[in-house]
């Protein structure tokens, strides 16, 4: 592949997406001339633009007409596998033969200039790589950083840095994380979600063996099922290790953090390295899942020389980034928290940490009050996704005192590649005895949701779609919701 060039203009299509914007930023801070196109607008957007990035509002023939028409060479046009063959932008720079890559193929250039920890895995790629990313900043390794969500601990989703180190979330969803060959590759857990890409879970592994084989080192979960012994001595290839975490004192792993206690507003853990134990620390964040994700991230740093005794203090900045977990804030008496679960294992991790809250001490929470109830608002997220997964789904949900479920977001697929819908979802997750209401569109939600909730209840948002409009819709609509 051959080296960016500061030079030569990056266009991006899809410039607001969450991976398509961190790149941006990132070719900006850098000294790039960054243009992108979305029908879209948003906090990243409007962010890029501020950083001086020409954002177009319409996708056509046209940019790209414009484009060619500035001095200088050629521009880079940037897609990525939310961008269909069809799109008119792709189409006319394609036509004008102009080299397209996929944001992929970006991340893999970047990957090659500096020393790179790359997240990947079904499940927690996105606070894990925040939760590196935030240690390594607070240790003064001044880190760059494409991550999948907004890092509270520089308020973005990129960053360019100093340090020579690159932290970046490796997305499994389409498979081109095999494009990528980092110095140390971690691997979450294995579990098939992108069921629209892969058609079984073998198809998966093989995907990430791949990967692994590209790393220079591997970091694996020794607690995931699917990461049995023999798939991870396929993960590495010959004159590479691969080393394993865990949250369990009796695992084999290398290293291990053991929970002494899990509270409501975090955790005191013991870390481990083989059998010599190097202290206790304290995890502000909450449950199991994020345990394992925060072990990860040490390890990592662990991996890179950095002493245990600096990362005590680094650990008080963690923060589980947007949509993870998120306070929203209060609407009449109700708690509004978003997550971005939107797999059978996620609603069932995130509902396991919405219970914790209820049985947290009154000194100690994350919450301004201690929820009565748990009522989830679960958007489903695409046809193929659900079809799959339609009763593993409804038992996780119907772990809920009650559950509110808007129209499927089909995120470009067809509704006739499947005969399930939200319609569907309700009905099993109602056979399971958990009070279930459909509604026809988000906007009516909104409207009912003071009349079906009670005052102390938290509630819980889920999804990848649009589902994180409900509190703005809120906000936006009280005297139709006080009626």
């Amino acid at each position: 592949m051959p080296a960016l060039d500061p030079r030569r203009p990056v266009h991006f299509i899809g410039i607001a997406g969450i991976g398509m914007s961190a790149l941006a930023l990132i070719l900006l801070e850098r000294g790039f001339r960054v243009s992108g196109s979305d029908q879209r607008s948003n906090a990243l957007s409007a962010e890029l633009a501020a950083r001086g990035a020409t954002i177009h509002s319409q996708q056509g023939a046209a940019t790209i007409e414009a484009l060619l028409g500035q001095a200088g060479p050629d521009p880079l046009v940037i897609t990525s596998t939310a961008v269909p063959s069809d799109n008119p932008e792709r189409a006319a720079a394609e036509a004008h033969g102009l080299e397209c890559w996929h944001r992929a193929d970006l991340l893999a250039a970047l990957i090659q200039q500096e020393r790179c920890i790359a997240v990947a895995g079904s499940h927690g790629k996105t606070t894990t790589s925040t939760a590196i990313a935030t240690l390594l900043l607070a240790l003064g390794r001044d880190p760059s950083a494409v991550i999948g969500g907004v890092v509270p601990a520089f308020g973005s989703n990129g960053r360019s840095g100093r340090g020579g180190l690159l932290v970046a979330e490796a997305d499994e969803s389409d498979g081109s994380l095999v494009k990528f060959a980092p110095a140390l590759g971690l691997i979450t857990n294995l579990d098939l979600d992108h069921t629209g890409h892969y058609g079984s879970e073998a198809t998966l592994v093989d995907t990430f063996v791949e990967f692994g084989r590209n790393c220079e080192q591997v970091l694996a979960n020794a607690d995931c099922e699917s990461l049995t012994p023999a798939v991870i001595e396929r993960l590495t290839r010959e004159g590479t290790g691969c080393c394993c975490w865990s949250v369990r004192q009796e695992a084999m792993a290398h290293y291990r953090l053991v929970p002494e206690q899990m509270r409501a507003d975090g955790s005191r853990a013991r870390w481990f390295e083989g059998d010599d134990l190097l202290g206790e620390v304290e995890i502000p964040l909450l449950g199991e899942h994020n345990l394992s994700n925060v072990a990860a991230a040490m390890a990592s740093c662990r991996e890179l020389g950095i002493p245990f005794e600096g990362l005590g203090q680094a650990l008080t900045e963690l923060r589980t980034p947007g949509r993870r977990f998120e306070l929203r804030g209060e609407v009449q008496g109700r708690v509004i928290v978003d997550d971005y679960a939107h797999h059978p294992s996620e609603v069932r991790a995130t509902l396991a940490m919405a219970r914790l809250m209820q049985h947290r001490p009154e000194a100690t929470s994350t919450l301004p009050r201690i929820p009565r109830r748990v009522v989830v608002v679960f958007q489903p997220h695409r046809y193929s996704r659900m079809e799959r997964f339609l009763e593993d789904f409804a038992e996780a949900l119907a772990a809920a005192d009650a559950v509110l479920i808007p129209p499927l977001y089909p995120a470009g697929e067809s509704p006739s590649l499947s005969q399930v819908d939200s319609s569907s979802l309700a009905e099993r997750v109602a056979s399971h005895g958990c009070p279930t209401t459909l509604y026809r569109s988000l906007e009516n939600l909104a409207v009912d949701l003071m009349d079906v909730t009670r005052p102390d209840d938290l509630v819980m948002v889920m999804g990848a779609g649009d589902v994180n409009r409900l509190h703005g819709l809120l906000l936006d609509a009280p005297l139709q919701l006080a009626a």
